[in-house]
């Protein structure tokens, strides 16, 4: 494991002890911060991509919100929740990752409950922070695979885990094999791909000694339109390959955006919506 990632679970885990020895002695506590028992809803994703997929089946047109890194950020979320919902013409949203800021338990039922405020179908996909701790065990039985895909309209889009670091290059981050089996999977319901993924392709994050082998497997899929990212906390547009594919990064909630994209038989168009 490097420093940089044993230095921030160090971190987060002497934050959660100060705050547990600031609450007064007669409070009792029935858990650790990092145990896995979850309350609530669980396998998240897959519910939501059933509505997605039989909301936008046969559309032509398709509406989509893109947000990331609501990590405590709670305000700003609500607000471009707030936003969303009072927009009918949004099929469905992708949250692009970080939803917690340590990875703890008990920070993913918040930022659930926070995101199932939606009245929108939503996926979410897995940031680093969300990696922390046992945060990546969390993710798997709240919202399921960290790799995973669904079709909107004829549009395929490819959710990928891209946190490399995290797992100290123990793992195929990203998963080649699964991107080339998505490649043909279901070949007959879609003919254009989208692929989202937290980080970006040269970010600190990305292991980046195969950057250019993923330009290949990406550009291998149907028709890619563009690619969606998050991590930088920055609302930017990138054609990072520079073959004209175009990389979009969201800003964090702390800034108060999010994009909206239409995609549409010609091509697609894209909105930056402050709130």
């Amino acid at each position: 494991m490097n420093k940089l990632t044993i230095f921030r679970r160090l971190l987060c885990c002497g934050m959660v002890c100060c705050a547990l020895a600031l609450v007064g002695c007669d409070t009792v506590f029935d858990v650790h911060p990092y145990d896995v028992h979850i309350r609530g809803e669980k396998g998240i994703n897959a519910k939501n991509i059933a509505l997605i997929e039989k909301s936008t089946l046969d559309k032509d047109t398709i509406r989509l919100a893109f947000i990331s890194d609501s990590h405590k950020y709670y305000n700003g979320l609500q607000n471009i929740i707030k936003d969303i919902n009072r927009r009918d013409t949004i099929d469905f949203v992708v949250h692009c990752g970080d939803i917690t800021d340590c990875g703890s338990t008990r920070e993913y039922e918040w930022a659930r409950d926070n995101i199932a405020r939606l009245n929108k179908p939503y996926v979410v996909l897995l940031g680093n922070h969300d990696c922390l701790g046992t945060g990546n065990e969390v993710y798997e039985r709240m919202f399921g695979d960290p790799d995973f895909s669904f079709i909107a309209g004829r549009v395929k889009f490819v959710c990928l885990n891209t946190n490399a670091i995290e797992y100290d290059y123990s793992r195929p981050v990203p998963n080649f094999d699964f991107m080339e089996q998505e490649m043909t999977s279901r070949a007959d319901e879609f003919s254009r791909t989208v692929m989202c993924m937290h980080a970006a392709p040269y970010s600190e994050q990305f292991n980046n000694n195969v950057a250019k082998v993923f330009n290949y497997y990406v550009m291998r899929f149907p028709e890619p339109i563009f690619c969606l990212y998050g991590h930088g906390h920055h609302t930017e547009q990138h054609d990072i390959y520079g073959n004209g594919l175009m990389y979009y990064q969201v800003g964090s909630a702390q800034k108060h955006k999010y994009y909206i994209f239409t995609i549409t038989p010609k091509g697609y168009s894209y909105e930056i919506i402050e709130v």
